[in-house]
This record gives structure tokens, C-alpha cells and sequence, in this order.
């Protein structure tokens, strides 16, 4: 299954590894550490200021969707594949 992310960007369910919220990202040394090492998988999937954080096998992408939202979509999609 896949995951809208924002700007037309889906993910697979399957490679997703988290979802982070924008003020946790911020708050967290190491989280801003892991972000700033990984400047050239960088995708900007928000046309504006990002609320989220979603972390993939070899990607991270900034969201304008919520971490709630994106929980509720990715749970709803497991759901599914039971």
C-alpha cells in the first residue's frame, strides 16, 4: 500500500520507518543531528512551512500533513493488508 506525503509523493507502507512531528524533530539534538546528516535524501513534499517528518528506508520527507494525520492514514492502510 502507499502513503500520500504531500506534493503529489506517495511512499510504500512498506518502507516506511517513522513519523516524526516538526516540534519533536526541533527539541531533539540527535533527531536534528540524523536530519543534517542526511541533507542529500531530503524531500520537501510541503509547498510551505512543514509539520512533519517521515523517515523511509533510504528517503526523509518533510510533510505538510500532521504526524496524527499521517498516523491515522498509515493505520487505516494497515489495517487493510491484514
Amino acid at each position: 500500500m502507499y502513503l500520500h506525503v504531500g506534493e503529489e509523493i506517495t511512499i510504500k507502507t512498506s518502507d516506511l520507518i517513522a513519523i516524526i512531528d516538526k516540534d519533536s524533530i526541533k527539541s531533539s539534538p540527535l533527531m536534528a543531528g540524523f536530519i543534517q546528516h542526511r541533507q542529500d535524501r531530503i524531500i520537501n513534499a510541503a509547498k510551505g512551512p512543514y509539520k512533519s517528518v517521515v523517515v523511509t528506508l533510504d528517503k526523509i520527507y518533510f510533510s505538510p500533513f500532521s504526524s496524527s494525520t499521517l498516523k491515522k492514514r498509515s493505520q487505516g492502510l494497515f489495517n487493510l493488508e491484514s
